[in-house]
């Protein structure tokens, strides 16, 4: 089972940055374009590597493997796919898969040998969380979620869930008893 799985990994790898054209040929997917990447991209991409590298070092490979995974279902969704990330990608993934990176790197036109790429580093600026899920909650029970700035006060909190469209419909003509606030977590409005 376990090498079934690594197979299918391995072949979201391929379809990430490949694509089967009409004749039955695979060809570098249109998705992959020379794009800056989003703020979220980056935060995955310079986590991945931290982790990997970690891992590594660690001889942890199986959550260096499972941050790959993590990697890929990010980048799998996304509109377009950044080059510039599917080549430090690549040089991550080498050490587990070299047949299948080495290939990768050819088809997307890289320079030189995948084996001669300097390792990645990251930058730690990438990896601060800025934003947080706030669980907006009724009597206990979940009836929504916000994204928060980190440093949102319990005010803000308070404002933003009571000012929520679902939340203002299920507390229409009641009364707020109470307002529970746990920051960066939850907000809990007693009706």
């Amino acid at each position: 089972r376990g090498v079934e799985g690594i197979a299918r990994f391995l072949a979201r790898v391929w379809r990430l940055m490949m694509s089967e054209n009409q004749a039955g040929k695979w060809e570098l997917s249109s998705a992959v374009q020379d794009v800056d990447l989003t703020k979220a991209q980056q935060k995955i991409l310079h986590a991945t590597i931290k982790k990997v590298t970690g891992d590594i070092e660690s001889l942890s490979f199986n959550t260096a493997i499972s941050q790959m995974m993590i990697f890929v279902n990010a980048f799998t969704t996304a509109e377009s796919i950044p080059l510039s990330a599917m080549q430090t990608f690549l040089i991550l993934l080498n050490p587990f898969a070299p047949h299948l990176s080495s290939e990768l790197w050819e088809n997307l036109k890289l320079p030189g040998q995948i084996t001669e790429q300097p390792w990645p580093g990251y930058d730690e600026k990438f990896l601060i969380e800025d934003e947080v899920e706030i669980v907006i909650q009724v009597n206990g029970k979940v009836r929504d979620r916000m994204n928060m700035s980190i440093q949102a006060s319990k005010e803000e909190l308070k404002a933003a869930a009571l000012a929520n469209p679902k939340i203002q419909q299920l507390i229409a003509g009641k009364i707020v008893q109470k307002t529970v606030i746990v920051p960066k977590k939850l907000v809990n409005i007693v009706v």
